[in-house]
């Protein structure tokens, strides 16, 4: 038996390695959207897009997205309870939507995001900018403690939430999982329109709506680095790829009031009598929106605005007709929203007078001129 020469030994080796190496690159190069690297990630943020055309007047905004798994105004659900850990600071439990429907459901009339979340993503929908879509609807929880957030014990063989909403994503795929899918309003200076990316007016469009509903819970945790379904390319090798990154603002619940975040649950949220008062511009001669910080890792903080970015959001909101506004409050049901404290219900205001107080934020943008 002929036995091979040291040379022979070591190219064999050599050649196993590089197999091996070879192999290891293919299953790294194979990772999906959900496993960006952080060079990616940059990448798709400079070619996001954070609005698309819409035709604005025709949005119904009562009925709300019409996507896979939607629901009518006020439609009775019924699930069966999910003992799910759930995160945040609000009301909320895990429920099954026979067969599989697996969903969020917000609840408790004094939870402010039960109201404020369904006008603020309706808007924000209707003018053509990337949200999650939030239903008013009315909940059967079956084998469900009668307040799941405070006390999973005793279950119940059922328990009625009058008022409640459920949440869909949009329909596009988030591009990358966990941590990394999200992203901070301090990172709109990455976008770059001569790669794809957003205009810098539809940027500040975006900015200055969030301070119109006065988003202050604007941590990154609340925005979503996704892409549309139709961007999304595969290619034999299993690598994923996204031509349509999206920037999408996924929660909306601390808005409609005035307020830092510590205030959210007291005067932050769905609160009328906040909202009507606080002026839109901090600094109208600079064009700086007025919208407090939270506590809680801000990424967008009173921002400074272009007139092209005024002009873009002037525009968007004009085209909104007078039966789309009074269609946002009452559809989230903003007057009557509930409060622990009796007391506290003089800080609701009646349609009328939501609707008053949206004119008034838009004629201050759409009177106003900011510096070239």
């Amino acid at each position: 038996m002929m036995r091979a020469s040291p040379a022979a030994t070591l190219a064999a080796v050599a050649l196993a390695v590089a197999a091996s190496l070879a192999a290891a690159a293919r299953v790294e190069k194979s990772h999906s959207l959900k496993s960006l690297t952080p060079d990616e990630r940059r990448a798709y943020l400079r070619r996001a897009q954070i609005w698309h055309h819409v035709d604005v007047p025709s949005m119904d905004v009562r009925r709300g997205p019409e996507l896979p798994g939607a629901f009518a105004p006020m439609q009775d659900v019924t699930c069966r309870y999910d003992d799910k850990k759930m995160g945040g600071t609000t009301p909320k439990f895990s429920c099954m939507v026979p067969p599989d429907d697996h969903v969020k459901v917000r609840y408790r009339p004094s939870n402010g995001k039960v109201y404020a979340a369904v006008a603020a993503t309706r808007l924000f929908w209707a003018l053509g900018f990337a949200t999650d879509a939030e239903y008013p609807v009315r909940v059967t929880c079956l084998d469900c403690p009668e307040d799941p957030w405070s006390k999973k014990e005793p279950r119940l063989p059922q328990v009625v939430f009058a008022r409640a909403v459920i949440e869909r994503h949009p329909d596009v795929e988030i591009a990358v999982a966990g941590k990394d899918s999200e992203w901070g309003w301090d990172e709109l200076k990455l976008v770059d329109e001569a790669q794809g990316g957003a205009t810098p007016a539809q940027l500040d469009a975006a900015k200055l709506l969030a301070a119109f509903v006065q988003h202050t819970d604007n941590k990154a945790i609340n925005q979503n680095l996704g892409c549309l379904r139709e961007g999304v390319r595969r290619d034999e090798a299993g690598v994923e790829t996204c031509d349509a990154p999206l920037l999408v603002v996924a929660d909306l619940g601390n808005t409609f009031g005035h307020g830092s975040f510590i205030h959210a649950r007291t005067v932050g949220s769905a609160n009328y009598h906040e909202w009507s008062r606080a002026p839109l511009w901090k600094d109208p001669a600079r064009c700086r929106a007025e919208l407090p910080g939270n506590i809680m890792h801000p990424t967008l903080k009173h921002p400074v605005i272009s007139e092209a970015g005024r002009r873009f959001l002037a525009d968007l909101l004009g085209q909104l007709t007078d039966d789309q506004i009074r269609g946002l409050f009452e559809v989230s049901d903003l007057p009557d929203r509930g409060w622990r404290k009796p007391q506290d219900r003089d800080r609701n205001g009646t349609v009328d007078q939501w609707v008053a107080a949206f004119h008034a934020r838009r004629d201050q943008i759409v009177s106003h001129t900011c510096p070239q």
